[in-house]
């Protein structure tokens, strides 16, 4: 009767584990969103990536990537021009912020594509994801 028990209870337990092991978000990769593009991918793209830095002007004036340009919704008229004169026609812009979890860069991003820009994406994990290659 014991064993018979012990036996039921492993079947009973083997759909949820198997359910955890696939569904449990600290154990699947990390998925894109819609607009983004990994830091591997970003680096590898030919011309280099046109780097913007969404975070406040005081996160970019401690560290920022080689390169990058700021530009952040409150000083978007005024920094815009910078970016416009930097890019050329086909070059890739990647915008990050903070981290994952900021959306600044998804933001900045959707507002360059509106100005007539391409191809531009957000980089998945923002400045961790730089701060962790």
């Amino acid at each position: 009767m014991l064993r018979q028990a012990g036996i039921l209870s492993l079947i009973a337990l083997a759909p949820a584990l198997g359910a955890a092991a696939f569904l449990h978000p600290a154990w699947k990769a990390d998925a894109l969103l819609e607009g983004e593009i990994a830091l591997a991918e970003a680096s590898a793209k030919q011309p280099p990536v046109l780097w913007v830095d969404s975070r406040p002007a005081a996160d970019y004036a401690k560290k920022h990537i080689p390169g990058a340009l700021p530009l952040n919704e409150d000083a978007w008229s005024e920094l815009l021009p910078a970016v416009l004169e930097k890019w050329s026609p086909g070059q890739s812009i990647v915008v990050y912020c903070g981290s994952k979890s900021c959306h600044a860069s998804l933001q900045v991003a959707k507002r360059l594509r509106e100005v007539g820009l391409s191809p531009v994406y957000a980089l998945h994990g923002g400045w961790e994801a730089w701060e962790r290659k």
